[in-house]
């Protein structure tokens, strides 16, 4: 049985409702189902934690919203209005922004040209003085621990990238970022970074949809943790009050077996032995 939906610290900040919702979202390839009627709410000021195994179908999810993937069954609804995201141009126009796992930076260009790269500002010939304002701005608004915005990429830590790349997907002022495993493979200090990064996304009113397999850094960061199993919604938990067992346990599906169920069942049949014997002393007194 999957865990029913708990209320969240992020419910005040989605009274009005959420400002992406998804409903039903099914997709396919050939005979293999990806996705089969998938829900997620996300609000503005939100960090929803979206966990699951591999082959849970988080990527397939993340491609749907990006515009890489097209659903074939559902609605999106993005700020009260039912919408299609056909392209990726498609998803950055509405407010959605993706940052992928590998980051798609050039090691060779400096923090200016990648966060820069393809939307170059210009009238008769690049504006490098704008773009470096523009720039410096940026990753002051996010506290960006970066030593010179004229050092090649090369020369940056892994949390530091991160942070490029990041900043690079609020060019376009988007309502919702989607991160893809933003701390995978990086070391402690690096990872306490990029969660603080996070956290200031929330501050600034960003809803953010985080892809981890550490539960340790989705319990420091999420309001929300949403957990897909078999490409189908298995749970949604209150980042405060869930424990990492029952997150395991939603992923894997721990609880969803014959014994578990025989499990529940005997200790059911207790408590209601129990509650019975309770009744009878009350009665005979």
């Amino acid at each position: 049985m999957s865990p029913s939906p708990t209320p969240t610290r992020a419910a005040a900040a989605g009274a009005a409702g959420p400002l992406l919702s998804l409903r039903g979202i099914s997709k396919s390839f050939g005979a293999v189902a990806a996705l089969t009627d998938v829900s997620l709410d996300v609000s503005a000021g939100e960090v929803v934690a979206l966990v699951g195994d591999n082959g849970a179908g988080k990527s397939t999810l993340v491609k749907v919203l990006s515009g890489v993937h097209r659903p074939d069954a559902g609605t999106i609804t993005f700020e009260s209005r039912e919408v299609t995201v056909p392209t990726p141009a498609a998803a950055q126009q509405l407010g959605i922004a993706t940052v992928f796992q590998d980051l798609a930076l050039c090691e060779n260009l400096n923090v200016i040209e990648n966060l820069f790269l393809g939307r170059e500002l210009r009238a008769l010939r690049l504006d490098d003085v704008r773009m470096e304002v523009r720039a410096r701005e940026l990753l002051a608004q996010l506290s960006a621990k970066i030593p010179a915005v004229e050092v090649p990429v090369a020369a940056l830590s892994g949390g530091q990238r991160q942070t490029v790349a990041i900043a690079r997907s609020l060019l376009g002022d988007p309502k919702i970022i989607i991160l893809d495993e933003p701390t995978a493979a990086l070391g402690v200090a690096q990872t306490a970074e990029v969660l603080n990064l996070i956290e200031r996304l929330r501050e600034r009113g960003h809803g953010v949809i985080m892809i981890s397999h550490n539960m340790a850094d989705v319990q420091a960061v999420a309001d929300t943790v949403a957990v897909l199993r078999l490409g189908r919604n298995n749970g949604v938990f209150d980042a405060r009050t869930a424990s990492g067992e029952e997150l395991v346990a939603a992923i894997t599906g721990a609880g969803d077996n014959v014994v578990a169920r025989r499990t529940a069942a005997r200790a059911a049949s207790r408590a209601a032995a129990a509650a019975g014997t309770g009744d009878e002393g009350t009665d005979d007194e």
